[in-house]
């Protein structure tokens, strides 16, 4: 899994049949809480919208989270996030 904003959307209108009516979004992954230039595109599972930061998950858990094993996607959107809380640890 890793944490990633929203920041566009795909519309196609030539796409694999079995994606079809598939929202796919366009994404920026964030490391250490900040939103990189890496962009990927994930298979939208929940509504999620520009701006919203989201977790994506990839590869077969993709797949499977989107209901079969055979979709052509690596990449979806299985969650929006509201808060973001770690707890920093000392270091001795």
């Amino acid at each position: 899994m890793q944490i990633c904003r929203v920041v566009g959307h795909i519309w196609a209108t030539k796409k694999e049949s079995s994606l079809e009516g598939m929202k796919l979004m366009v994404l920026r992954a964030c490391r250490d809480g900040i939103v990189t230039e890496e962009e990927l595109v994930a298979a939208d599972l929940v509504g999620a919208g520009i701006g919203e930061d989201v977790i994506v998950v990839s590869g077969s858990t993709a797949r499977r989270a989107a209901g079969s094993d055979n979709l052509p996607i690596d990449a979806a959107i299985v969650g929006i996030i509201d808060t973001v809380e770690t707890k920093r640890e000392k270091k001795w």
